[in-house]
Order: structure tokens, then sequence, then C-alpha cells
């Protein structure tokens, strides 16, 4: 005899998938079909008898797939060679003579105090908020508006060294 939900896996499931594969692609879909059943999985008892269930499922997968794609972004790639780009550091930190340093040195000093204290100095955004002065979304905001800009023109930068280097 099978569950409700069971029923609603087997009759929603392949529409999940399409919208899972959509969304993150199909490295990623299976991933999250999972996340979105275990998800409706777990909500499913609350889920009045009247709802939308294949909307339901569609706002289920969509969020699962864009956080399977913001997981991704997160994670480190692999590579064969790492390229020297911050110069001699201590303990893997920027020195002063590294380029990456000099374009801390030129962000706008909010920037400059949030990336350092949470990026070099490993402090929660609480702790930066109360060096600095304001929120922790603030310095949060502060630090990613930050980084943002170091890929940016730290970027340029090195792709700048390497073609003066050939």
């Amino acid at each position: 005899m099978k569950s409700a939900f069971e029923g609603v896996v087997e009759q929603y499931g392949p529409m999940v998938l399409r919208v899972c594969r959509a969304v993150a692609g199909p490295d990623l879909a299976e991933d999250a079909w999972s996340e979105t059943f275990l998800a409706a999985l777990r909500a499913f008892p609350s889920l009045p008898e009247d709802a939308n269930v294949e909307a339901w499922l569609v706002t289920i997968a969509h969020r699962k797939a864009i956080d399977q794609v913001r997981a991704k972004a997160r994670r480190a790639t692999p590579t064969e060679h790492l390229a020297d780009v911050a110069g001699e550091s201590d303990g893997g930190y920027p020195s002063e003579r590294s380029g990456l340093f000099a374009a801390i040195a030129k962000l706008p000093e909010k920037q400059r105090y949030c990336v350092g204290y949470h990026h070099i100095v490993g402090l929660s955004y609480d702790e930066v908020a109360e060096i600095v002065g304001g929120t922790a979304a603030a310095a949060r905001r502060a630090a990613a508006d930050g980084v943002k800009t170091l890929r940016r023109t730290y970027a340029r930068a090195l792709a700048a060294e390497q073609l003066a280097g050939e």
C-alpha cells in the first residue's frame, strides 16, 4: 500500500526533475530533486488539502535548484597548478609587497576594514560591526562590495602582469 506522499513523488517526480534541470543544469539536477522531495516530505503533513501540489513542488524545486547552483559556485575548483599571485606572505596572508595588499589598500575605508577584519583576520561580522560601527549586515555588505571590487580590479592587474611577463 502506497502512502499519499509516494503518490505525489510518482506523479510529480518527472516534472520536478525537469524544473531542476532547467534551473540548475543536468549536473546538479538530481541533487536538487532529492533536496526538493526531502523538504516536501517534511512539510507535506501540514499542506492544506486544497493546495496546488504542483505549484508547491515547483516553488520548492526552483529554490533547491538555485541553492545547488550557489553551493557549486562556493566550492573550490581543483587545479593542477596554483599561481603564486599573493607574493611573499606570512601564513598565507598577503604581504605588503603583494599586489593583493595594494588592491586592498585602494578600497574605500569601510570596505577595506571589513574585508581585512573578516577575510584576513577572521573576525565575525558582528565583531567587525563593533569595530567599524554599524550593523553586522552593513559590515557584510561592505565586505561583499570590497571583495567584488577586488575581483574586478585585482584580476585585471594580474592579467596585465601576465601579459607583460610574456
